[in-house]
C-alpha cells in the first residue's frame, strides 16, 4: 500500500516534474495563490535557478520573481534562491563554470528560515527529479532531505506516461510521498490527450490536483482558481 501523505505541516511541499520546461514555476505559484486564499501564510523558495540577468548589480531569474510575487510573507531573496546562476544550463554544470559548488546543507539551512516564517514553503526543484546538483548530489537528494510530500507537475506530451511514471517511482522509493499530481497541457496538438490523463490517474492512484488547459501566456491567478488542495490539507 502506499503511504499517504499526512496533514499538512509548516514545512509545505516540494514541486518536481517530468522535464523541465513543464510548468513547475506556474504550479508552484498556483499553489501559493491556493492555499494563501485558505488564509494561509505561504513563501515560494527556489533553492536553486540556472538563467538570469543582472539588473542593478543583482543577478534576476524569471522563476524567482514570479514565486516571490505570488507569495505572502517577505522574505529575503537569497534566502528564498540561495543558489542562482546566470547561464541557462544544468545546475551543477553552471556551479563549476562559477566555481561556487551547491551545498545541500545551506539549501537545508535556508529551508528551515523560511519555515519559520510561513505556513507553508512551497519548495520547486530545479529541472527534472534527479538532476545533478553537484558531483555526489542530486535534486532528488534534496527532496529527500527536506522530507516534504511532493506534487509532481506531468508535461502532457508524447512520452509522458513513461517519464511521469519513472519520477513517481523515483520518489517513492526515497521514502516519499507522492501528495498529488497536476495534468499541464503543454502540446496543444497532443493526440488522445484524455487517455494519457485517465492512464496516469489509475496508474499514479493519488489525487489530481488541477488539470490544466493548454495556454501560451497563462495567467496564474486564473489557473490557481482551478486547484483543487483540499487533498493536500
Amino acid at each position: 500500500m502506499m503511504p499517504r501523505a499526512s496533514r499538512l505541516t509548516p514545512h509545505g511541499f516540494f514541486i518536481t516534474g517530468t522535464d523541465t520546461g513543464v510548468g513547475k514555476t506556474l504550479v508552484a505559484c498556483a499553489l501559493l495563490h491556493a492555499f494563501a486564499a485558505r488564509g494561509l501564510r505561504v513563501v515560494g523558495m527556489k533553492p536553486v535557478a540556472a538563467g538570469a540577468v543582472v539588473i542593478n548589480g543583482v543577478r534576476i531569474n524569471e522563476d524567482v520573481e514570479q514565486l516571490i510575487a505570488a507569495s505572502n510573507v517577505p522574505a529575503p531573496r537569497d534566502m528564498i534562491n540561495p543558489y542562482c546562476f546566470q547561464p541557462p544550463i544544468a545546475p551543477h554544470v553552471a556551479a563549476a563554470l562559477e566555481n561556487n559548488p551547491i551545498r545541500n546543507n545551506v539549501l537545508m539551512d535556508h529551508h528551515r528560515r523560511l519555515s519559520a516564517l510561513a505556513d507553508i514553503v512551497v519548495v520547486e526543484g530545479a529541472g527534472g527529479f534527479c538532476v545533478p546538483l553537484n558531483d555526489d548530489e542530486t535534486s532528488a537528494d534534496l527532496a529527500r532531505d527536506l522530507a516534504l510530500p511532493v506534487v509532481l507537475v506531468v508535461g502532457m506530451r508524447l512520452g509522458c506516461l513513461n517519464h511521469a511514471l519513472l519520477t513517481a517511482e523515483a520518489i517513492r522509493a526515497r521514502g516519499l510521498v507522492l501528495a498529488g499530481w497536476v495534468a499541464n497541457h503543454i502540446d496543444a496538438s497532443m493526440p488522445h490527450a484524455d487517455a494519457n490523463v485517465a492512464a496516469l490517474q489509475a496508474r499514479l492512484a493519488v489525487p489530481m490536483i488541477a488539470r490544466i488547459v493548454f495556454d501560451a501566456r497563462p495567467d496564474v491567478v486564473a489557473t490557481a482558481a482551478q486547484f483543487d488542495v483540499r487533498g493536500l490539507l
